[in-house]
């Protein structure tokens, strides 16, 4: 049993297990963040904009079910507000790791430096 717990302890405390926690946890406070923007503030001004539609009430029934139209609409909004945000983000990461990548590396001093660079460190000794 003492075996089954510490290989389950080396898994859970792998870094990538780790960071994945964290992105799922600041990526839940992160949509909480979108949805109340899209719910406090984009979609009450879109409604002035249209004229006064508060696009949460929107809805029609068909029989005893309700569809909440609006809601959706409103919901559309948060995912590409999100989804906006991940991809400003990942292109931001993929220009950094370009300018690394075009970083030279340094270059290979002439084969005169090299000599008298031996040269010295033999007179050193």
């Amino acid at each position: 049993m003492k075996g089954f717990f510490d290989e389950f302890k080396a898994f859970a405390m792998k870094g990538n297990v780790v960071d994945l926690a964290v992105g799922v946890i600041i990526g839940g406070a992160f949509g909480a963040i979108v949805t109340s923007l899209v719910g406090d503030i984009v979609m009450p001004l879109i409604g002035v904009a249209t004229g006064g539609v508060d696009f949460s009430g929107l809805s029609f029934k068909v029989e005893s079910a309700t569809v909440a139209y609006g809601k959706f609409i409103q919901a559309a909004f948060i995912f590409i507000i999100v989804a906006l945000s991940l991809f400003m983000v990942i292109k931001a990461m993929n220009t950094m790791k370009k300018k690394d990548e075009a970083a030279p590396a340094p270059a290979e001093p002439p084969a005169d430096i090299k000599l008298l660079t031996e040269i010295r460190d033999l007179l050193k000794k």
